[in-house]
């Protein structure tokens, strides 16, 4: 018989073995499965010119050219754009009757099945819809029956069956229901080989889902340099928490000499709040292999947990070490500044309400409270006051303290077309603006001594988002508070 050609898709997984690419936003892994309809042709020429051979005639010859047919498969997205994926597919079974004269029949069904790796290409309309292509190679098995009746001879082999390697094409449809589930409608063409010696094209058309498993977008640390920092909770409340920020030389994980000193002052922040706890971050920069980097950046954060508890007695329980790799940067790491500003360790401390009750030895770690301001404006909205008064008491209960208010600004305002980037001459004015009003605060409502007060402005020059989002542009537009002790 001709060969045979058929199309499915239904429910499935299977896994693709391909090299993760790290820090692709819509990268992931996936499965699916498709349930569809194949389509082949059935050459009624070839087979009476066949039968005509062997000295018999046909009068009809009864097609059964299309099936159920399936597929499942897995793969690997790298991008929006470009996807491995693997899977087996079963197309059904397609064949033929013929009658002839003198009387007799002849029946031929070929079973059609298979595995194959495609690469797919993506475009995607809007943030739920794409389109995409693939081209691929597929291992096809052709079984084939033969039976016959009446003076119809068969031939000598009646259940031949073929292997072999051949390609594959397709395009289709995907619409997203959320980030996990998708639906696809595809048209695919399987090249076969009918297992008597036939080529031929078999056409799947099928309709099936896609899952995706998680993915992760992960935000860069929100940290300081050279700073311990106290910033408002996510739920706008009068409590603080403290971040400890430490960086690290190139390939290294061991803490500086001078890095001590904010470790003892860390310490003693915790023995203040024993119901406190820690979750040190270790961080990296880009240079070397991910795995190498992700082994690196969790050295750093059991350096400093095991200081802690051999050193500062810290309970290890009160103590959680997680190494991060590369995966959250806070500079860009095409210079040397942006690599040494993202090898670092970051120190989350649970939140307390009574900053002004803390007394920590002299150590020139500084601390700071963290006012956020809206686009173009310095006035200070009312939810930071509690703050502020909080600030005011800390100073007053430790006079050797003084506070140092630095002012920022970013450099854009808006998202897609409507984004606008800020002149440096404008970030500084409206961030001496923002810093100026905050000691203003101080000064005339909660009287602290002017004296005690330093003031600077820094522009867009110490942003710590890269600005493409309205949040993120949010959290460059701030006044940071930062007590300073002395060292003794």
């Amino acid at each position: 018989m001709k060969k045979i050609t058929k199309i499915a898709a239904s429910l499935g997984l299977v896994s693709c073995a391909v090299i993760n690419i790290a820090a692709a936003s819509d990268s992931g892994w996936y499965i699916g499965a498709n349930l569809g309809q194949s389509m082949g042709n059935i050459d009624d020429d070839s087979i009476s010119s066949q039968l005509m051979a062997t000295g018999v005639t046909s009068v009809s010859i009864d097609d059964n050219e299309d099936d159920t047919a399936y597929k499942l498969f897995g793969g690997y997205q790298y991008n929006k754009n470009f996807a491995v994926e693997g899977g087996y597919f079963n197309l059904g079974q397609l064949g033929y009757t013929a009658t002839t004269i003198p009387t007799g029949t002849l029946a031929g069904e070929a079973s059609i099945s298979g595995l194959n790796v495609d690469a797919v290409g993506m475009l995607p309309f809007s943030k739920k819809l794409s389109a995409f292509g693939r081209l691929g190679l597929s291992y096809t098995q052709t079984d084939d029956t033969f039976s016959n009746s009446g003076v119809v001879p068969v031939p000598a082999n009646t259940d031949p069956d073929k292997g072999a390697f051949n390609y594959k094409y397709g395009i289709g449809l995907q619409y997203d229901f959320s980030k996990s589930l998708g639906m696809r409608a595809e048209v695919e063409r399987y090249r076969i080989n009918d297992a008597v010696g036939n080529d031929a094209d078999v056409d799947l058309i099928s309709l099936g889902l896609v899952y995706r498993f998680g993915e992760q977008k992960s935000q860069p640390a929100r940290v300081r340099k050279e700073r311990q920092v106290i910033v408002p909770v996510p739920v706008k409340t009068a409590e603080y928490c403290s971040v400890l920020d430490i960086e690290f030389d190139i390939k290294q994980q061991e803490v500086h000499a001078e890095d001590i000193e904010k470790l003892a002052a860390l310490a003693t922040f915790m023995k203040k709040y024993p119901n406190t706890s820690a979750l040190i971050e270790g961080h990296a920069d880009n240079v070397g292999t991910s795995e190498y980097n992700l082994k690196l950046s969790q050295q750093r954060a059991d350096s400093v947990v095991q200081y802690l508890i051999n050193q500062q007695q810290i309970k290890a329980s009160r103590l959680t070490a997680k190494g991060y790799g590369e995966t959250r940067p806070r500079a860009y790491n095409t210079t040397s500044e942006g690599k040494q500003n993202n090898r670092r360790i970051n120190a989350v401390i649970a939140c307390v309400d009574d900053i002004a009750g803390l007394k920590v030895k002299s150590t020139r770690i500084t601390m700071a409270l963290e006012v956020e301001f809206d686009a173009y404006k310095h006035g200070i909205k009312s939810k930071y006051r509690a703050g502020l008064k909080h600030v005011a008491e800390y100073m007053k209960a430790n006079p050797s303290v003084v506070a140092m208010v630095e002012g920022h600004a970013g450099s854009f305002v808006g998202v897609g077309e409507d984004r606008k980037r800020v002149s440096t001459e404008e970030s500084m004015k409206i961030s001496q603006s923002r810093a100026q009003t905050v000691v203003n605060y101080l000064v005339n409502d909660l009287g602290i001594e002017k004296s005690r007060i330093n003031i600077a402005s820094h522009g867009k020059t110490e942003r710590i988002t890269y600005g493409t989002t309205l949040d993120a542009q949010q959290e460059n537009r701030r006044v940071n508070i930062i007590f300073v002790y002395s060292k003794k």
